[in-house]
């Protein structure tokens, strides 16, 4: 499983807009890569931020 699916499965299980801290400790990945794997899925237009620093899938 690539980190953007990691990433975006984390957020989905979760039900709750999430910070890129809490999804490095559920899925166990580096913050950095948590980071570069949120900024393709913003790209892709897969997620989206409620409130500064959170973040939940679309």
């Amino acid at each position: 499983m690539e980190n953007k699916e990691k990433v975006l499965h984390a957020m989905q299980s979760s039900g709750k807009p999430l910070k890129a801290g809490e999804i490095a400790e559920q899925t166990g990945l580096d913050k950095k890569d948590v980071d570069k794997a949120m900024k393709v899925l913003k790209t892709e237009g897969l997620i989206v931020s409620p409130k500064r620093c959170y973040w939940e899938p679309k």
